[in-house]
């Protein structure tokens, strides 16, 4: 572990410890915001030439903040109507998925990214599942009906959260999708010796926020809700969103959900892998 990662995590153990102790509530607004927020902060990144050459789009959230992205026309005449959402994922940004833009265009698709509340170039310094799930509902609003939405990681959940809104989407592709919302917040908690009282606070706050039960927050009882058609793609040594909870669902084989298992790509290099972009873009296309 880096000497500043240790100083930091030493920090928030005796921070959440002391507050726990006198301010369970306030230990618990904090815990969870740092939940929330992306590791690595907002660094300035090089621009893939692509991404030079697009159309920059924005849109304003919650009151509050502005999401920025950036749209492609296809490059088949002539174009088709459809629209195609591109999300990334927890502590990522859009550049990252650049392979797929030029496929997606020459399948004559329109091409849409956005960088998320507290990622790249969009506003804000947190994020959560229910804050991604409203902004890509009001994406769609504004800028019209998308026939596909491909999503990463916690992209992902929000992706299915938000599809059970969007009666006139045609396809869905999760790509490792953050399933739940209870592990990650169980392993932020042993990470930083959150005290127990404040986990349970935590929780509260989240449903108060949400006005939501916390077993809302899960792909899985989204992706059973849908009838979209849906690809679901899954590495089996994926340490972030682990395999083993893909496969309640996947058992249940339902026949609206296709699922693309590999091994050995992990929770990242899944989507940057050559042979994962032609199976998207052949699905989308299909």
């Amino acid at each position: 572990m880096k000497l500043a990662k240790k100083v930091a995590l030493n920090y928030y153990r005796a921070k959440f410890r002391l507050l726990g102790l006198f301010a369970p509530r306030k230990a618990a607004r904090s815990a969870f915001k740092l939940f929330c927020t992306p590791f690595s902060g907002k660094p300035e990144r090089v621009m893939p030439q692509i991404f030079e050459k697009a159309e920059r789009v924005s849109i304003g959230i919650d009151g509050k903040l502005t999401l920025r992205g950036w749209r492609w026309q296809p490059e088949v005449v002539p174009p088709t109507d459809k629209k195609i959402l591109i999300l990334h994922g927890f502590d990522s940004y859009s550049y990252k998925f650049e392979k797929y833009i030029r496929p997606l265009r020459k399948q004559g698709f329109t091409v849409m990214a956005f960088d998320a509340p507290g990622h790249g170039i969009s506003d804000g310094k947190t994020i959560n599942s229910l804050q991604y799930k409203n902004a890509i509902l009001n994406i769609e609003k504004k800028f019209g009906t998308f026939y596909g939405i491909m999503a990463h990681s916690i992209g992902g959940l929000a992706a299915s959260l938000a599809s059970e809104h969007l009666p006139k989407l045609k396809k869905l592709v999760l790509i490792a999708p953050a399933i739940e919302i209870t592990r990650p917040i169980d392993n932020f908690s042993k990470m930083v010796s959150l005290p127990e009282r404040v986990q349970e606070r935590m929780y509260k706050l989240i449903i108060k926020i949400g006005k939501l039960p916390v077993s809302y927050f899960d792909a899985r009882r989204a992706v059973k809700q849908l009838k979209v058609p849906t690809l679901w793609l899954h590495d089996e040594e994926d340490a972030v969103c682990p395999y083993h909870e893909v496969l309640p669902v996947k058992s249940l084989a339902l026949p609206h959900v296709t699922f693309h298992i590999t091994k050995g790509l992990g929770h990242s290099n899944i989507y940057r892998d050559p042979q994962t972009v032609k199976t998207i873009v052949g699905f989308l296309s299909a």
